[in-house]
């Protein structure tokens, strides 16, 4: 069943964040109650998209997938002007190693594959469209530090966690893609 749209835009190549940097540009331009159609191939856009469109007030109808493109559905709320908010707390790629050291905990909320081609030793993969149904595995007691490749999807999951009572979090600015350090490839 086709979906009626009122704009299409194709992300189709580009990886986080990418594609909602382009939605967010696109949605700017319509109107309130228009929906637009994201025509997208990264996987990661399944989780982003649909996070991004929640923090923002948008709608978030739902993705079809046909081959492999991803065609996810997000209708405009409110004619105003959107203010994205930006989770708070953060820490820099070079603190995230002292202070997971002294009990911290590192989130790393990039893809399955992402995280398998190289992550920082001893964090824990939740990809950010699995983290709602795996809450259970952190502990609200202990400092969460949550990364992925350019601190965009961190961001959102960081914002998530927060609204789910924890209250210990920070993204860790500017993400894996800045990362100097060593890489672990052990799963």
């Amino acid at each position: 069943m086709a979906i009626k749209a009122d704009v299409q835009l194709d992300v189709k190549g580009l990886t986080c964040p990418m594609p909602i940097v382009k939605t967010k540009k696109a949605m700017n331009d319509l109107t309130d109650g228009q929906i637009l159609e994201v025509q997208a191939t990264d996987k990661g856009s399944k989780a982003d998209l649909a996070a991004w469109a929640e923090s923002i007030g948008h709608l978030y109808i739902g993705i079809i997938e046909e081959d492999d493109v991803l065609l996810h559905y997000i209708r405009k709320s409110g004619d105003s002007e959107v203010v994205e908010k930006k989770f708070e707390q953060t820490i820099t790629n070079e603190e995230v190693i002292d202070r997971a050291s002294n009990g911290g905990f590192i989130l790393d909320v990039r893809e399955e594959a992402e995280f398998t081609f190289g992550h920082i030793e001893g964090a824990k993969s939740i990809p950010l469209g699995e983290l709602e149904e795996r809450l259970d595995e952190l502990d609200k007691e202990q400092e969460i530090y949550v990364i992925c490749r350019t601190g965009k999807r961190s961001d959102l999951a960081a914002q998530k966690l927060s609204q789910k009572g924890f209250t210990k979090v920070y993204n860790v600015l500017p993400g894996m893609g800045s990362w100097n350090s060593e890489l672990s490839k052990e799963l």
